[in-house]
């Protein structure tokens, strides 16, 4: 593939005239079949380094990725340049799921996403080997690792696709990995001899990172949102600020909407929308807010709790300023969030015999005996199991995510669920069943019509669907499917309208409980070693904010920002007659002000430089303060 076609491609579809740096060096080792890391900064164009490619070459690009909003958003991205993409997601039906691999089979399908529990699915695998593919390109890819701070046990399982295209090259992507990490993505990847690894710098040179001690946060956050202007978004930790912190921005003047997983996807949808287009400048959300956010004009971001590490923090203040142009990432803190950052660390990562605790409990509630209980579901009441043995609810949770990544059991979430049926009897003994259960007749002529595959696989079904083709209702179709399971004529899963757990293997006494799948005191060494560096950057007084993140991702970079909080009050004690100084007086001129009046017409994010400089001018004398009114005046 010569330079020119790739120019070609990027210039017919994406009506751009050069790449970014480093994207062309990546897509041509990805044309010349080798594996790739490619680690670039948020808003660095990490996916064109794989849609591209999969445009230049024979096949399809299977691009494996860990949202479905993700997915369905680059999807359509690519469908409106004409780019014949798709992808395979839980909500579709099985006709829709099998029709697009059956297109992909064939060829008419360039670019298909996934999640990584669809590449466990035998019907998916199937279709699979059957397919040209071209390239494997993994998004997110530092969920791959546990020595990562978002670890998915659930990404393990990509590697085994290569045995089926052992040619094929795989690209993995991510905005954040330490060289700890990044050798651990290339490893469990298997990535092969001649394989290489591109990084770009972690520096954004139009980014102002801030760390304020702040006892009146709310207040500081609306001096920053006025201040900064145009959109932002602001993080909190649990789902209740959120709502919170939007209404009181609102009610001061700074329109805000807000944003949790705990939403319905259609009020999730309504905020994200809003907020991207510009209706409401303001998000509020939890970190289940930004992967793929496709804003390139965010003003500011600002924490209101410090994230639990820099690989979080640093992801999350990149959404920032993707336009080149100056944005803002402002943490705010005090003594009680140190405290928080610190409990947060303890409960999720608890002692081995409180993992023990909970296991032995979760069993005993669901009076599961030793060596039984895989493949049982049951609804999940996390408050009710907490109550009754009186666990701590932040531990509870964080216990059961420790269980998932060591494969005891599952907590499945309600979006990726649907009812699911399979004919556990052959064709022939169906139709017999059909004969002599008449009543049964007609739904299970409708159901094959509507799902060709229930004899092969489990197949995701829709009981409005068929309640609808049958002239039946809901319930009516749920009780003859829950009694035909009872008969043994198929294996029928209801879709869960409220959380439930999945017990997947045998249950084990507690005591012999054994966290084989990962190294337990390691993952705590680190994840406290992750822990106290977001501690030390968040305390930190002294030296580059910019390269301190770098150095913390193994760049060294040389040359200060010059536009952090620690830069700008270096510069301010080192130079004389600054043009701030100037600014304020001229300002003072044309009429008296109060500080924060000051700050918002000087549009000056860190209220500490102006502090300082008020303070030295009064000192001078040239400047007065109005002790009644609280104003300055020259």
């Amino acid at each position: 593939m010569q330079e020119k076609s790739i120019a070609d491609i990027l210039k017919k579809h994406w009506c751009y005239d050069s790449f970014r740096p480093m994207q062309e060096e990546i897509i041509q080792s990805v044309l010349h079949g080798c594996d790739a890391l490619a680690l670039l900064p948020t808003g660095g164009g990490k996916s064109l380094c794989y849609q591209v490619p999969a445009l230049a070459m024979e096949g399809m690009c299977l691009v494996v990725s860990p949202l479905i909003a993700l997915m369905k958003d680059q999807v359509q991205q690519l469908q409106k340049r004409h780019i014949k993409a798709e992808c395979i997601t839980s909500d579709a039906s099985f006709n829709e799921q099998y029709n697009t691999m059956e297109r992909c089979m064939q060829g008419q399908v360039k670019i298909l996403y996934v999640s990584p529990e669809r590449l466990r699915q035998q019907l998916f695998i199937n279709h699979l080997r059957s397919t040209k593919v071209n390239l494997i390109a993994v998004d997110e890819a530092h969920c791959i690792s546990q020595w990562g701070y978002d670890f998915r046990p659930s990404y393990l399982k990509i590697a085994d696709i290569r045995q089926y295209h052992p040619d094929v090259p795989v690209l993995a992507l991510t905005a954040t990995a330490t060289p700890r990490v990044a050798e651990d993505i290339r490893q469990q990847l298997r990535f092969r001899p001649g394989a290489q690894t591109f990084q770009s710098s972690f520096v954004r040179p139009n980014l102002s990172y801030m760390a304020f001690r702040e006892s009146d946060k709310m207040g500081r956050l609306l001096r920053i949102a006025r201040t900064a202007g145009g959109s932002g978004i602001v993080y909190v930790r649990n789902r209740r600020r959120t709502r919170e912190v939007a209404q009181h921005l609102t009610t001061n003047g700074v329109p805000a909407t807000f944003y949790h997983a705990g939403l319905s996807f259609a009020e999730r949808n309504l905020s994200q929308k809003q907020w991207t287009q510009g209706e409401i400048p303001v998000m509020v959300a939890t970190n289940a807010f930004g992967m793929g956010i496709d804003k390139s004009d965010v003003r500011f971001i600002v924490h209101l709790d410090i994230p639990d590490s820099m690989e979080a923090y640093f992801q999350e203040a990149g959404r920032a300023g993707r336009d080149g142009q100056k944005a803002y990432a402002v943490l705010l803190y005090d003594n009680g969030d140190l405290d928080r950052l610190e409990k947060g660390f303890e409960s999720s990562y608890p002692p081995s015999q409180q993992i023990a605790n909970v296991y032995r409990a979760l069993c005993n509630y669901y009076q599961l005996p030793i060596g039984s209980g895989e493949g049982c579901e049951f609804d999940f009441d996390i408050q009710a199991i907490c109550n009754t043995y009186h666990f701590d609810l932040a531990e509870f949770y964080n216990t059961l995510r420790l269980l998932e990544r060591e494969g005891l059991l599952l907590v499945p979430e309600l979006d990726d669920t649907r009812s699911t049926l399979y004919a556990t009897i052959s064709r022939k003994e169906l139709y017999r069943f059909q004969v002599e259960q008449q009543r049964y007749g007609d739904l299970m002529t409708t159901i094959l019509r509507m799902y060709g595959g229930i004899f092969t696989a489990p197949v995701p079904i829709s009981e409005r669907d068929i309640a609808r083709r049958t002239f039946m209702d809901e319930q009516q179709i749920e009780n003859m499917l829950r009694h035909m399971k009872a008969l043994g004529v198929v294996d029928y899963h209801p879709r869960h309208t409220k959380p439930w757990i999945v017990f997947t293997t045998p249950r084990i006494d507690a005591k012999d409980l054994y966290l084989a799948n990962i190294d337990y005191p390691q993952l705590q060494h680190n994840a406290r070693e992750r822990m106290e560096a977001m501690r030390r950057y968040t305390l930190s007084e002294d030296g580059c904010r910019s390269q301190q993140l770098a150095a913390y991702f193994g760049e060294v970079v040389e040359t200060p920002c010059g536009i952090c909080d620690h830069c700008i009050t270096q510069s301010h004690a080192t130079t004389t007659g600054t043009p701030l100084r100037q600014r304020i007086l001229d300002a003072l001129k044309e009429r008296p002000m109060r500080a924060d009046e000051l700050q918002a017409t000087l549009q000056l994010l860190d209220e500490t430089e102006l502090r300082d400089q008020l303070r030295q001018l009064v000192d001078e004398r040239k400047v007065s303060i109005d002790q009644q009114r609280l104003q300055f005046f020259v």
